[in-house]
């Protein structure tokens, strides 16, 4: 996301960095918060900032993927290569901070760095299935393999360890690979800890972005025909119509649903009427999560992540002798 090098030499640009320079004191601002997706907003940072803290939610938020597939038996049309992929990129639900990275080099998982898991399944014909069926649902039993079917096997103690667990997939219902009478998988999986800077499917968030807060300002009143022009050049919400005196009068409503599609500088009776700006210190941040874990939680996480950067680089300049 570039920041400071948002063009201004269009008619009707005004850049709102001019006049609102870090005026506010920092806060944050929870806008919306879903099961999976959080919005808020970041007032009164500079952008290196914002920047760290989307980085950290991508790469440094450690979670818990399959790392080592242990193939027993795979008759399935899919290869070994691909099969273990896919059930890597498979998001886990098990609270990383339960867990200790593993040892490089160790072969045997422990009951604190190792979640395993196994896939058992085998396809087999429907003895009931009308004989002029065609449909794969009716002519087979365990055709479609899922997530679902992934099972946590305990290792060590893991059951004492963790008496109230669900250890699974996220979702139920990610298809893995098609089998047909006789072709069956016999698989188990080791899960560990990392971070997506080591491998993608360790990422905790399917998206981690964020935008400036658009800055819409009307130069003069804008009514009838012109007001209704205007409004079709905005996303939807951005610019209302209101009734005074019996004209059109548009005003703006909601500037933050604004896209910055431009659209109204195609219009020379409004281009010069309309100035469009950003907060510069204004971030609008959208996180979605996996699943793995709740989007306020990551956040929490990626700001501890933060802090204990910023420390160390502290320590580190304390540690210099000084001359």
């Amino acid at each position: 996301v570039h920041t400071t090098d948002f063009p201004g030499n269009y008619p009707g640009y005004d850049d709102a960095w001019d006049q609102r320079r870090f005026e506010e004191a920092f806060r944050v601002d929870v806008i919306r918060e879903e099961e999976d997706t959080l919005e808020f907003d970041m007032v009164g940072i500079d952008a290196a900032i914002a920047n760290a803290f989307r980085r950290i939610l991508l790469a440094e938020v450690p979670t818990m993927a399959v790392e080592k597939v242990f193939v027993y038996n795979n008759t399935s049309i899919v290869q070994d290569e691909i099969l273990a992929h896919r059930l890597g990129l498979i998001p886990i639900r098990a609270d990383p901070r339960l867990f200790e990275y593993r040892n490089q080099g160790d072969q045997e998982g422990t009951e604190i760095d190792t979640l395993q898991f196994q896939l058992k399944i085998k396809c087999k014909r429907n003895p009931q299935a009308a004989k002029e069926s065609s449909d794969p649902d009716e002519l087979y039993f365990n055709h479609k393999v899922y997530s679902k079917h992934m099972t946590w096997v305990p290792l060590g103690n893991q059951t004492d360890l963790f008496p109230d667990a669900d250890f699974r997939p996220v979702h139920d219902d990610i298809l893995i690979a098609l089998l047909r009478p006789g072709q069956e998988i016999d698989v188990l999986m080791h899960c560990v800890k990392g971070i997506g800077k080591d491998h993608a499917k360790f990422s905790p968030v399917a998206t981690a972005s964020y935008r400036l807060l658009p800055d819409i300002t009307l130069l003069q009143p804008i009514e009838d025909e012109a007001a209704e022009t205007l409004q079709k050049c905005f996303s939807p919400g951005v610019i209302e119509i209101q009734n005074i005196n019996g004209k059109k009068v548009a005003r703006v409503a909601n500037a933050r649903l604004d896209t910055f599609s431009r659209e109204v500088f195609r219009h020379e009776g409004l281009k010069n009427l309309v100035r469009l700006a950003r907060v510069r210190n204004h971030y609008i941040f959208s996180v979605e999560s996996t699943g793995i874990l709740p989007p306020d939680v990551l956040v929490s996480e990626a700001i501890k992540i933060l802090m204990g950067k910023c420390q160390r680089f502290l320590n580190e300049l304390d540690s210099v002798p000084m001359e």
